[in-house]
C-alpha cells in the first residue's frame, strides 16, 4: 500500500481500523470485548457508543490540550469523557431502548475504557483538532469492527442467527457454550492464535515489521513501555535522542568557546609586560647615550 502522510485523515483511519487495531492489534478494551458480544448486534451498539465518545472527547481534548495544566490532565480527560458518556447513556436510553438494557452497566463503564484515556493521552492532547477527530474515528471504527466480528462469530455458532435473523439451516444444533462467557474467550483466542500463526502484528506477536515501539512481547512485559501509546513512545525517544545530540554539541562548541577566551586572555594580558619592557629598554638606551 501507498505510504500515507502521517496525521491525514486518511492514514488515521487506516491506523485505527487496520494497523493499530485496538481489540485485534493492541488488545485494548478486553472487558467490554469479551462480556458484550454475545450477538453482533451489542457489539455493533458498543462499538457505535465508545466511537462517539471517542470522537467527541479527543475533539474537546485537543481543542483543550494547551490550557488543561499538566498535573491534572487525567482527572479533566475522565470529567470530559464522563460528560459524553452521560449524554450517549441518555440517547441510547431514549432512542435504542433494547441495545441500551443489553449493554447495561458497560455503557457508563465506558468511561474507564483504556482505549478512550489512551488516544487522549497519547494523541488528541499533543495534536490539532482535525486529526484528532479522525484519529477517534478511526480507532472507534476499529474497535467497533472487532467487536462486531466477534459477536457474529459467537451468534453464528452459539443461536444460529446474525443481527437476530436466522442464518443456519433448521438441522444446525446451536452451540451454546459461544454466547456464554467461556465462548467469548474461545473465539478471541482462536482468532488471536490466527493472528500468530500468519504472523500478523499483533500484541502478542513479537517480530520485525510489527509497528509497536515495545516490541509486541506481551509475556514479558511490565507495562513501561505502552503498547497503546506507541506514537507518544517513538516520538519521545525521538526527541530525547535530538535534546542530547543538541546538548551534546553546545558541550563541545561552549567548551571550544570557552578555550579561544582563554587564549584571547592569556594574550590579552601579555601584550602590555611586552611593550613595557621595551619601552624601558628604549630609554636607558636614550640614558647610555
Amino acid at each position: 500500500m501507498k505510504q500515507l502522510k502521517p496525521g491525514s485523515p486518511l492514514e488515521r483511519l487506516w491506523n485505527g481500523l487496520i494497523k493499530e487495531n485496538p481489540t485485534f492489534v493492541l488488545m485494548l478494551g478486553m472487558c467490554p470485548t469479551l462480556a458484550v458480544t454475545t450477538g453482533a448486534i451489542n457489539g455493533l451498539g458498543m462499538g457505535l457508543s465508545t466511537t462517539a465518545v471517542l470522537v467527541m472527547s479527543n475533539v474537546m481534548i485537543s481543542l483543550l490540550r494547551k490550557i488543561i495544566p499538566g498535573g491534572v490532565r487525567m482527572p479533566a480527560y475522565i470529567v470530559i469523557v464522563a460528560s459524553f458518556v452521560t449524554i450517549i447513556e441518555m440517547l441510547l436510553h431514549a432512542y435504542v431502548t433494547p441495545v441500551y438494557d443489553s449493554l447495561g452497566i458497560f455503557i457508563p463503564l465506558i468511561v474507564v475504557n483504556c482505549i478512550i484515556l489512551g488516544r487522549a493521552e497519547a494523541y488528541a492532547s499533543k495534536n490539532g483538532v482535525v486529526s484528532s477527530l479522525f484519529d477517534g474515528l478511526g480507532m472507534g471504527l476499529g474497535f467497533t469492527a472487532a467487536l462486531t466480528i466477534i459477536g457474529l462469530v459467537r451468534e453464528l455458532l452459539g443461536a444460529g442467527t446474525a443481527f437476530s435473523v436466522r442464518v443456519m439451516p433448521d438441522s444446525f444444533t446451536p452451540i451454546s457454550i459461544f454466547i456464554l462467557a467461556p465462548g467469548a474467550f474461545f473465539v478471541l483466542a482462536v482468532l488471536t492464535a490466527l493472528q500468530n500463526k500468519f504472523k500478523a502484528p499483533s500484541a502478542t506477536n513479537q517480530g520485525e515489521g510489527t509497528g509497536l515501539a515495545c516490541g509486541g512481547d506481551c509475556a514479558h512485559c511490565h507495562g513501561s513501555c505502552g503498547a497503546a501509546n506507541h506514537e507518544a513512545v517513538v516520538r519521545e525517544r525521538e526527541e530525547k535522542a535530538a535534546a542530547e545530540a543538541a546538548k551534546k554539541e553546545a558541550a563541545k562548541e561552549a567548551a571550544k568557546a570557552a578555550a579561544l577566551a582563554k587564549a584571547a586572555a592569556s594574550n590579552a594580558a601579555s601584550a602590555p609586560v611586552s611593550v613595557g619592557t621595551t619601552t624601558t629598554t628604549t630609554k636607558e638606551d636614550m640614558n647610555h647615550e
